[in-house]
């Protein structure tokens, strides 16, 4: 059996081997915490360089809410021909960016759901129309399971679709629907998903493209320590194929446990933790920083205020991430399920992150820094 300090002591040299499922199992089911988040912090230093933390200054925009999928965990989805149904206009859309122009924002990632009765020729007039109006915002939309529910409304490829939303001004495509990317759970919990080979392909697809994208995870819904580092593997193992042929990959992993209150879950009393499920701070902390061991060939490491809130998210940056996520200014999906507090300002993000020891530095999508935090109002804000 593997020890759990000689994997440590092996990673922390200047160019440790890929960590094994086997052993990133070990590690996160036996390391002290401490241990754990020392040698993520190491890693963290090797593979991104200084000590900036960065943050995005973006909007999540949810045009439909309207979905066939049905996830369990999800309470933000309505049925087709729900009385609290609804599909935004563009009008409404490009609203909701002038707003997020108008306090320098970059970049607007736009969900939704399944919307069976939305045609083709609806998404690419609103991302040329979206284009035109905001040419400087990043248009980063539709998750994978999107991009497979437009291809079967449309009968085109997936391919097809993602080429023609490219040529329409589509800029990337964000990770969401990954969840759990290890079928046995994955069917339990999102049957009408497919198999996370479907997720992966599109994914393959986007980046294929030149598309911009993000690798996700769901944890906490009963899964084994050995099967939450499968799903990392399989997104390692993307990044590796992808980059060898010289197309760009992942620019980051985000994990968050699921939220159980307002979602079936919660309306079957099941809360966090008491049967298993959902999964607590240190846990959380655990997990970014395996995933940070982990994932040698993916640079950014998010932390998720939104699900676990800024005072363990500023912790997560001493476990190994990198970035403590975006301002957002509305969240509504995540937000159904539970959580609380939905946008952060620009000031409690930048306070977070120095009261962590680090200097904030504003990003976009590409994690390109635009703008660093000055000494003058480090002090102020310090002060």
């Amino acid at each position: 059996m593997s020890d759990w300090r000689g994997i440590l002591e092996a990673q922390i040299q200047m160019d440790p081997p890929a960590l094994s499922v086997d052993d990133a199992a070990e590690i996160y089911s036996n390391a002290p915490l401490n241990e754990l988040m020392f040698v993520a912090m190491e890693r963290r230093k090797n593979q991104v360089p200084g000590n900036y933390v960065t943050y995005l200054i973006d909007r999540n925009i949810n045009y439909t809410n309207v979905c066939t999928i049905n996830c369990h965990f999800c309470s933000f989805y309505r049925s087709p021909g729900h009385k609290d149904s609804y599909t935004q206009t563009v009008d409404q859309i490009s609203e909701r960016i002038v707003e997020l122009e108008s306090v320098g924002g970059s970049r607007i990632l736009m969900q939704g759901g399944v919307n069976p009765s939305l045609p083709f020729e609806w998404y690419t007039a609103l991302l040329e129309e979206l284009s035109r109006r905001h040419p400087k915002i990043s248009l980063d939309c539709f998750s994978p399971i999107e991009i497979e529910g437009i291809s079967e409304v449309s009968g085109l490829s997936t391919m097809e679709v993602l080429s023609r939303f490219r040529d329409s001004g589509l800029h990337g495509l964000p990770g969401g629907g990954a969840e759990m990317l290890v079928d046995n759970v994955r069917s339990g919990i999102s049957p009408r998903k497919g198999s996370s080979n479907n997720w992966l392909r599109v994914m393959s697809e986007a980046q294929t493209l030149g598309l911009i994208t993000s690798a996700t995870n769901v944890f906490g819904f009963g899964e084994s320590h050995v099967e939450r580092v499968e799903h990392m593997e399989k997104i390692r193992s993307l990044q590796n194929e992808t980059v060898a042929q010289g197309n760009p990959g992942f620019t980051s992993f985000i994990s968050w446990p699921v939220m159980l209150e307002n979602n079936a879950f919660g309306k079957m009393g099941i809360r966090r933790n008491s049967t298993g499920l959902g999964a607590g701070a240190v846990e959380y902390l655990r997990h970014v920083s395996v995933s940070r061991i982990f994932m040698n060939n993916i640079d950014h490491i998010q932390s998720s205020w939104p699900t676990m809130g800024l005072e363990v998210a500023q912790i997560a940056l001493s476990a190994g991430a990198d970035d403590i996520g975006s301002t957002m200014m509305e969240e509504n999906v995540v937000s159904a399920s539970g959580t609380t507090k939905t946008m952060a300002s620009v000031d409690e993000l930048e306070r977070a992150i120095l009261q962590s020891g680090f200097i904030p530095a504003v990003r976009d999508s590409e994690y390109n820094i635009l703008n660093v935090l000055e000494q003058d109002r480090v002090a102020l804000k310090v002060g």
